[in-house]
């Protein structure tokens, strides 16, 4: 009887280190040191090209300011956790004797911790030890930061936000040592892995930003951002975009979309399937969206005034008039949304309000008393900082964009420690990475205001606080139909601030809750079928109250949002005209000039 052929196991003429070809354990051979030793010598001489390089370009910190929030003292962590102890026999019980102890009781979250999904965290016993301590100790030391008493909603805050970000930045996912998956990828290609992953490191130093992504997988205008269109209009401060029709008729109302100054516009134009705006044109609506210019040293007087002013009602006149309309409908995503919300209080100061017939938030806030983990970087002495990093007037994107990060440390930073500096991997190609990654410069005297006046003084509720160009602002005028979005799991703009907007607007308002976060409860094509969105049509003055009595629908809000629209202003007109966009020379096609500066 023919004996059966084995498959061939690429890994299997490897020997692992201190085992010869034979599979016999044996001691390390002259050429393992060898390599080992060239690996090691590489790896020293790679650091000390870089060094030099890096230390000077690393900015003056200022004396008083701190990066990071108050430190966490351990010992008095530990002291507020009664029941470590008792928790730590248990652990040893199960690793000692595991047949008689008590099982590891994981919460739902460590279940489904990305961290440790590979079977070797379990399987092995000692890495299972090593996982059970670390989640152990992570829990243990969150119980006794809120157990502290004394310290004022901020302070603890910032303690908590502290903490977390140390816990997950030990996670032994993070070092070679105490991770199987890198012991094992390490002694397969012989340390090529961890000198791969230092290039990738030391690149990244170099030019101050993680990468997150495949470079050069995205183009824009070719594969990105590649909705049909015209720049119809160029300012020193914003491009005009107009979107081709796709329809026979089109709303006589047209859309205009104010995407946030801090990140590129094309978030909502990603892919053709991810495209809010390619949805919106197929829709029947004659769509136009700003381009914001990243910030120069030309921008260095720029202030919050010249964003309104200069820039939304400057965009909303420009449309009413090169379509011949009297109101337009208006978006508004993060920041730009809060601005809007001021444009909608100028506007009606002025007696002109009706320019805007319906407004769209797209998570926004306009009330910043429970803003979420963005406060704990605002207050004197990360103000102060902010201000020691300003260059030529103006903030280097890369500073925003690494504070974003921070703030889901465990998923944008250590996941790409841990894939790209320990594992080698190469990066993947993926749209919204790419855009995380393509980041604004910022107008410093705008970002100071921005920052002091409505996260730290929360003046835009304060009636009369703020003004622009002269006009106060109150936003209890505001009496626009307005669309309100918000995630439910939104880390930047928490759905419990963004419903603040319903206890300052006095006009007709509709409230959605949306599945998943500040981006991907946003860019949910229902195409996808993914997530879910609430409504509650009964009057409610909490979040709390909408939720309990609130409608779950499976899928993209997006057609919620088109019927409401459609419920304002359902009257059609032929896609003719002006609402086709022509070519300007000097101007140029779709994505524009300003979404290509760097």
């Amino acid at each position: 009887m023919a004996e059966k052929k084995k498959t061939a196991d690429p890994k299997a003429d490897t020997p692992r280190f201190g085992e010869d070809a034979a599979g016999d354990d044996t001691q390390p051979s002259l050429g393992e040191l060898q390599h080992w030793t060239w690996v090691l010598g590489r790896a020293q001489q790679m650091l000390m090209e870089q060094g030099f390089d890096l230390m000077a370009m690393v900015p003056p910190v200022p004396q008083g300011a701190t990066l990071v929030p108050p430190a966490l003292d351990p010992a008095a962590a530990m002291r507020a956790g009664a029941d470590f102890w008792s928790d730590t026999v248990k652990l040893w019980q199960r690793f000692l004797d595991p047949a008689q102890a008590e099982p590891f009781a994981e919460t739902p979250e460590q279940a489904r911790d990305k961290r440790f999904k590979a079977p070797q965290w379990r399987e092995q016993p000692v890495f299972d030890f090593i996982r059970q301590s670390y989640l152990t100790l992570s829990n243990h030391l969150l119980k006794s930061v809120d157990a502290l008493e004394g310290l004022d909603p901020k302070h603890a805050a910032q303690l908590r936000f502290a903490t977390q970000g140390f816990i997950d930045a030990m996670s032994p996912s993070n070092f070679p040592a105490t991770n199987p998956l890198v012991l094992e990828r390490t002694i397969e290609t012989k340390g090529e892995n961890l000198l791969k992953g230092l290039q990738h490191m030391l690149k990244d130093l170099s030019k101050g930003q993680m990468t997150q992504t495949s470079e050069g997988a995205y183009e824009l205008g070719r594969n990105i951002a590649i909705t049909p269109g015209k720049v119809v209009k160029r300012t020193p401060l914003y491009e005009l975009i107009q979107y081709s029709p796709t329809t026979p008729d089109v709303f006589e109302t047209p859309l205009i979309i104010f995407p946030p100054w801090i990140n590129r516009f094309y978030i909502l134009d990603l892919s053709p399937e991810k495209s809010f705006i390619r949805w919106a044109v197929e829709q029947g609506h004659s769509v136009f969206v700003v381009s914001w210019k990243s910030a120069d040293a030309t921008m260095a007087d720029v202030v919050w005034d010249d964003y309104v002013e200069r820039g939304q009602i400057d965009a909303i006149e420009t449309v009413r008039e090169l379509l011949g309309v009297e109101a337009v409908h208006a978006i508004g995503y993060c920041v730009a949304g809060t601005t809007l919300a001021a444009t909608l209080a100028v506007l009606a100061a002025r007696g002109q309000a009706d320019k805007v017939r319906s407004a769209t938030f797209f998570t926004a806030q306009v009330d910043f008393s429970e803003a979420g983990d963005l406060q704990v970087f605002v207050d004197d002495d990360q103000l102060a900082l902010i201000q020691s990093l300003t260059t030529d007037g103006f903030l280097d994107g890369r500073y925003m964009a690494a504070t974003f990060n921070l703030l889901r440390g465990r998923d944008l930073i250590w996941n790409y420690v841990t894939s790209n500096y320990l594992l080698g991997e190469d990066y993947m190609p993926f749209d919204l990475l790419h855009w995380n990654s393509d980041v604004t410069n910022l107008p410093a005297r705008w970002h100071q205001s921005y920052l002091s006046d409505l996260y730290r003084d929360n003046r835009l509720v304060q009636a009369g606080a703020l003004s622009v160009a002269g006009t106060p602002i109150d936003l209890t005028t505001v009496t626009t139909p307005a669309y309100i979005q918000a995630g439910r799991e939104d880390h930047i703009a928490p759905a419990r601030s963004v419903w603040k907007i319903t206890e300052h607007f006095t006009g007709p308002l509709r409230f959605v809750l949306a599945g998943s976060g500040h981006i991907a409860g946003v860019v949910n094509p229902p195409s996808s079928g993914k997530y879910q969105y609430w409504t509650n049509d009964a009057p409610a003055t909490t979040l709390e109250e909408f939720v309990a009595g609130a409608t779950e629908t499976k899928g993209s809000w997006w057609p919620d949002w088109q019927a409401w629209i459609e419920a304002r202003d359902s009257h059609r007109i032929k896609a003719e005209g002006a609402r086709i966009p022509q070519l300007i020379e000097e101007l140029g096609a779709a994505p524009g000039r300003y979404v290509r500066d760097r």
